[in-house]
């Protein structure tokens, strides 16, 4: 009998978007294969502390609750999850991974911090690497990169929050000069659309900024246009491929936290209504984003098509999209003809095989050994 893949479900984490967190892991955990898998649901609190559960069927507050408290190694050469020493608890309690499944959305997950970690204990995962998941998450470096690609890109202003505390004035003189309202306020290194705002004229732009600065020390302001919302799902690693585009329709004026997961009305149309040449540009801009960033295993990208000019314009890659039972990433796969077990077994795959291809690159470096 074939022996069970060992599934670490890393899930929670210190983000704005903890309990999102929770609701996909929850879905993934729900569609993986038992009869494949041996899960082992992970969990981190919002204070940063790691917690082991019992099984794929403990609720997932309950890991963060009373799970086996343990810390992560970056010893590559040993277990890959240690008990905490005050807690007395036997290792052989904590079971052995062969790959972790990052359920992480937004800051200390999403962002190449998790990834480095799993480099340095040499633990195969789930998704981008450190390089990709970091641009992806800091949307100024990533739209520069799509600019340096060729890619069409809204024009933006990076404003830094040091600055927009100590010269107000100039910062609304820079933004004013180079863009027009409506603007969207973002914080640069935040998912979920947590901290947006968008910004009809001059009397709501330090409301919005002073929003944005509480989630990071970076801001983006860029123009708004009325646009309507698509997105693509990619897969793959060096070789990706892109799904059928869909729309968000959100409740709200945009798609916020709000209209995403609390507020009711939000409607997603898969496939969305396209022509054959804006759906094929999706797909090729979307897989040309992922390129871009040096993405792996999956990645949805959101585009904003005005509807004035038809123009697309790509908006951003998500490295770790989201796994609700409501998500796009998943439903758009499924509308391609992937079912969402078979898109977990997938991007399994595809880690092992990432994993397999840098295990072949060397690091170190001696004169005498070229063969």
């Amino acid at each position: 009998m074939t022996r069970k893949v060992s599934v670490g479900i890393l899930f929670g984490g210190r983000s704005g978007e903890h309990d999102v967190s929770l609701q996909s892991a929850a879905s993934v955990i729900k569609a993986l294969d038992p009869s494949k898998y041996e899960i082992v649901p992970i969990g981190i609190t919002q204070e940063g502390h790691w917690r082991v559960g019992s099984g794929h069927l403990q609720p997932l507050a309950e890991v963060l609750k009373t799970g086996a408290p343990v810390t992560p190694s970056a010893d590559p050469t040993g277990p890959k999850l240690l008990p905490l020493a005050s807690t007395r608890q036997p290792a052989k309690a904590i079971p052995p991974l062969d790959i972790v499944f990052p359920v992480l959305h937004g800051t200390f997950g999403e962002d190449g911090t998790v990834q480095g970690l799993l480099e340095l204990t040499n633990l195969p995962y789930v998704g981008a690497g450190v390089l990709a998941s970091a641009t992806g998450m800091d949307k100024d470096v990533m739209k520069r990169l799509f600019r340096d690609a060729g890619l069409p890109v809204i024009p933006w202003q990076l404003i830094l929050r040091a600055d927009w505390e100590s010269h107000p004035l100039i910062v609304r003189k820079r933004i004013e000069t180079h863009l027009r309202y409506p603007l969207f306020v973002k914080p640069v290194n935040m998912g979920s659309s947590v901290g947006i705002s968008k910004v009809h004229n001059r009397r709501e732009l330090a409301a919005a900024l002073n929003l944005a600065a509480q989630y990071d020390r970076k801001l983006l302001v860029e123009n708004g246009i009325d646009a309507r919302e698509i997105e693509c799902s990619v897969l793959g690693n060096d070789r990706p491929q892109a799904s059928v585009p869909g729309e968000v329709v959100p409740v709200n004026e945009f798609y916020d936290y709000e209209a995403k997961y609390i507020k009711e009305g939000s409607e997603l149309v898969i496939p969305a209504r396209l022509t054959a040449r804006q759906s094929k540009q999706v797909r090729e801009v979307a897989i040309s984003a992922f390129r871009a960033v040096d993405a792996a295993g999956m990645g949805r990208v959101d585009f904003l098509l005005d509807r004035k000019t038809g123009k697309v314009f790509l908006n951003e890659i998500n490295t770790i999209p989201g796994f609700t039972s409501i998500s796009m990433y998943p439903k758009l796969w499924e509308a391609s003809g992937l079912p969402y077990p078979q898109l977990l077994d997938r991007l399994i795959e595809l880690a092992l095989e990432r994993h397999r291809e840098k295990s072949r690159t060397r690091f170190t470096y001696s004169p005498h050994t070229h063969n």
